[in-house]
């Protein structure tokens, strides 16, 4: 039977208690930085599957690494330029008394994925330090419980795909044994997440309600829906996730539940994990709720996750808006919305 809800569910990361996000967004820039933010350290692992990923401190999450626990993970724009937004994520936690302990010392532990956001038309010419410290400090200030904006914000601002503009998207739900699993994603990709030219999206079979138009999947599959399509441009990609559980969950456990979410990227994307995407996914546990069977309850949380991480890659690209420039990227909205 399904455990009652603690709260109205808001269908995003939020919904796991015990955790923040926060957006910062620059549309002259055409980029952005996205922080979520833990109350308390939380257990992480990392699975990076694209050909080309680029990231800070992901080693800190690998299997045999000494940390358990990190204070707040981070997604941005800016391609290896937004590595410092992690920097800026460190400086807000230090002033607010977060990290943890290391030679008597404090020291917020924030590890990062990027995306390459940075041919999408918006004004690069940024000076001798790129912006993106001060982009992961205010991200990171703006963290919130409750409802956060998706679509062209935060680290999705500059994103786009091989058919229609990208975004931030967000989905979450609840396993028969009263779990919460979320997921948050930066939709960045070389391949599509729509069906041929779309309006149909490859996450159909997973969609709750109408949460990205409710338009199933085309009646007849041909070649023309599943032929390859890829974004133009060398380094020009990349889909980057967190998904989130109250589950009680050590390292290896959550090193599984990402390994399971990502393929929730393989089944909204067509293709995905290419030489040209830097995917990588994120999986955090806040440990609010135990397990009373670890191997069936984790197999029963991967296949959530798996489903959520699919959802929120779609409603990322449905509640995206095009760039205010010339030739940007047109969105799903204005193709299709009417």
């Amino acid at each position: 039977m399904t455990a009652a809800p603690d709260a109205p569910p808001l269908n995003l990361l939020t919904d796991i208690a015990g955790l923040r996000v926060g957006h910062h967004t620059d549309l002259a820039l055409g980029s952005g930085v996205t922080a979520v933010v833990f109350d308390a350290p939380a257990v992480a692992a990392v699975t990076i599957r694209g050909g080309a990923p680029g990231g800070r401190d992901t080693e800190l999450l690998r299997g045999e690494a000494t940390v358990q626990a990190v204070d707040a993970l981070v997604l941005s724009g800016g391609s290896t330029f937004g590595l410092d937004a992690a920097g800026g994520v460190q400086a807000a936690l230090r002033e607010q008394g977060r990290g943890q302990r290391f030679g008597g010392m404090a020291i917020p532990l924030a590890p990062q994925a990027i995306l390459f956001d940075l041919r999408n038309g918006g004004n690069k010419d940024w000076g001798r330090f790129s912006p993106y410290r001060e982009f992961g400090y205010q991200a990171a200030v703006a963290a919130r419980k409750g409802a956060f904006a998706l679509g062209s914000v935060g680290a999705g601002t500059g994103a786009t795909t091989a058919t229609v503009k990208g975004g931030i998207g967000s989905a979450s739900g609840i396993t028969a044994g009263g779990h919460r699993v979320a997921a948050l994603v930066a939709v960045n990709a070389v391949g599509s997440p729509l069906v041929g030219e779309g309006p149909w999206f490859w996450a159909a079979p997973f969609e709750e309600g109408a949460e990205f138009g409710g338009l199933g999947l085309p009646p007849r599959f041909g070649p023309e829906h599943t032929r390859l399509r890829l974004k133009g441009g060398a380094g020009t990609a990349t889909t980057i996730g967190i998904v989130a559980t109250d589950a009680a969950l050590n390292r290896a456990q959550a090193q599984r539940l990402a390994i399971m979410a990502d393929d929730g990227l393989a089944r909204a994307i067509l293709p995905a994990h290419a030489p040209s995407d830097g995917d990588t996914v994120f999986a955090a546990s806040t440990g609010a709720r135990p397990l009373t069977d670890p191997l069936a309850e984790l197999a029963a949380l991967g296949h959530l996750a798996g489903a959520v991480m699919a959802r929120a890659i779609a409603r990322g690209v449905f509640a995206a808006a095009a760039l205010p420039y010339a030739g940007a990227q047109t969105a799903w909205r204005d193709r299709f919305a009417a």
